[in-house]
């Protein structure tokens, strides 16, 4: 039956695959389990030290290729407590005795859970928090997690202004001082200094955790000074990845990031790794090192007041280059109509308008193949032993009438890449998390909860399909084509509902144009009889 499909089947037939291979991949193959349980193990079951490659001195160039040792977390039964709170307008963290962010609250009031309370990036049970120092000699970073540190101040607010917490460390070979200029913005700035030159790493942290965040990128993601971007998922870390020339170095999920970056002075960023091959980012320390840091939510327009080149931390995956202009364009229309539900909906049409050209012409073409579907079939058994001849036959009679067998799939074609798109800047920008469009469509960032729009997606699938001009030669391939909606409808229960919603917009506009080009040719066949 394949080999006697038509070439419009056998296009569409394809693009299902595709469609069901991308959908299988990203729910069932993409890895779910938490790192956090692996990691515990590992900190509970050994003591020896995780090698990454590092210059042996300052002074050594990029290329040096021996090593020095960044000592795993000592095992410590010892509870880390509370020594220093800061409270922002969007953000409140919490300093443990380590001189480490334990906690990192982002108040904003539509991220709360169901519980009411707000998110905290950091999981309890990460081994490898923000502001983490690990030392190169094995003693001296085993005294270093169970000396306390001290802070100048128990309490600190930056709502009013940028403030600044000293958290001082006392070890017998040095003494280790963090100066942290927390900004209103979320921000931050970081001097350490040690009164000793030891060698050490410091941490911008394990990546922040969200609940139900499995379909998204999730690992570390390194710009290097060029501005070329390296990323490394979870799973993928080797453990001696080296960016000596690096000017962001952060750990990313699918809503939030923690970030250290220096645009004026590079840094050497080394990638440790936990027992799942999860990347461990840290960056190389000095005297006195001084670097910036960003804790929270991956908005575009914060990240961008900070500075442009942060957003470069802000992904889609493979059609990022496609997916950031459609979210600059979705951001742009939602300053002006103020929700992003009808933002999704105009983008939608304009994509359309751009498109209308090339669809147009491909309705056409498929009307024109209708009509000359009794002389195809006359073709095909006239030459029925004979493909070649009835696929010269068949292409001398398109080319005579002006119609193009694939012209009705060209237009589907050029909508995929624009609907995975769409389908990543849902799933990734942290804008749409809870956002509400209207009546019962409270989060366009997860599925519809009564499949309203899936049952409404699929019935102006099928109604488009009833309406479509076909070209079938096969009563078979019409019963399986006639199953697409149904399919599809499938696919699109669990899709976030904001994609939903574009496709169900995206099929009412096919309905509409389908009806103006079935008009046309109805007029054109009045003339005809007349």
């Amino acid at each position: 039956m394949i080999d006697n499909m038509s070439s419009q089947a056998r296009m569409i037939l394809a693009l299902v695959l595709s469609f069901a291979f991308f959908i299988a991949y990203e729910y069932f193959m993409m890895p779910q389990k938490s790192p956090y349980t692996a990691q515990a193990k590992e900190i509970n079951q050994t003591t020896n030290g995780t090698n990454i490659i590092a210059p042996t001195s300052e002074t050594s160039a990029p290329q040096d290729t021996n090593t020095v040792s960044a000592q795993e977390a000592p095992v410590s039964t010892q509870k880390h407590d509370v020594i220093a709170v800061v409270n922002g307008e969007k953000f409140r963290a919490e300093i443990d005795t380590l001189g480490r962010i334990s906690k990192y609250e982002v108040l904003i009031e539509r991220f709360k859970d169901e519980e009411g309370n707000y998110p905290n990036v950091i999981a309890e049970k990460s081994a490898l928090k923000p502001l983490e120092v690990r030392f190169s000699d094995a003693t001296l970073n085993s005294e270093a997690f169970d000396v306390a540190y001290r802070a100048d101040t128990a309490a600190l607010s930056v709502v009013n202004g940028n403030e600044v917490l000293t958290l001082t460390q006392k070890l017998s070979a040095t003494t280790i001082t963090k100066k942290i200029t927390f900004h209103t913005d979320g921000s931050y700035k970081l001097n350490v200094s040690l009164s000793q030159d030891i060698p050490y790493f410091i941490s911008p942290g394990f990546r922040p955790d969200e609940k139900a965040d499995m379909y998204a990128f999730k690992g570390a993601l390194i710009r290097k000074a060029e501005g070329n971007i390296e990323k490394i998922a979870d799973g993928d870390a080797v453990g001696n990845e080296v960016f000596h020339s690096a000017n962001i170095a952060s750990a990313n999920d699918r809503y939030y990031t923690t970030i250290f970056y220096d645009f004026e002075n590079s840094m050497s960023v080394f990638i440790s790794k936990d027992a799942d091959e999860n990347p461990l980012v840290f960056v190389k320390g000095s005297a006195n090192f001084t670097t910036n840091g960003y804790m929270g939510a991956k908005d575009h327009i914060t990240l961008k007041t900070i500075d442009p080149r942060l957003t470069q931390v802000i992904e889609y995956g493979f059609f990022t280059f496609l997916a950031k202009p459609v979210f600059l364009l979705l951001q742009y229309i939602h300053s002006i109509v103020g929700n992003w539900g009808w933002s999704i909906i105009i983008i939608t049409l304009l994509i359309r308008l751009v498109l209308y050209p090339l669809t147009f012409k491909g309705m056409v073409s498929m009307n024109k193949l209708k009509a000359l579907s009794p002389k195809i079939k006359e073709i095909q058994k006239q030459h029925k032993g004979d493909s070649q001849k009835m696929n010269a036959k068949m292409m001398e009679l398109y080319k005579k009438h002006g119609a193009n067998p694939m012209g009705g799939c060209l237009p589907m074609i050029m909508q995929i890449p624009v609907f995975f798109s769409i389908y990543r800047v849902l799933l990734n920008a942290v804008e749409l998390k809870h956002a509400p469009w209207t009546g019962w469509i409270h989060d366009l960032a997860v599925m519809d909860p009564y499949y309203v729009l899936p049952v409404l997606m699929g019935a102006t699938m099928f109604w488009q399909q009833r309406i479509t001009p076909t070209n079938f030669t096969d009563p078979m391939q019409e019963k399986i084509m006639k199953f697409l909606p149904l399919i599809f409808t499938f696919f699109f229960v669990t899709f976030p509902a904001g994609l939903t919603l574009y496709w169900f917009i995206n099929n009412l506009f096919s309905v509409a144009q389908q009806y103006y080009v079935n008009s046309i040719f109805d007029k054109e066949k009045k003339v005809e009889v007349s």
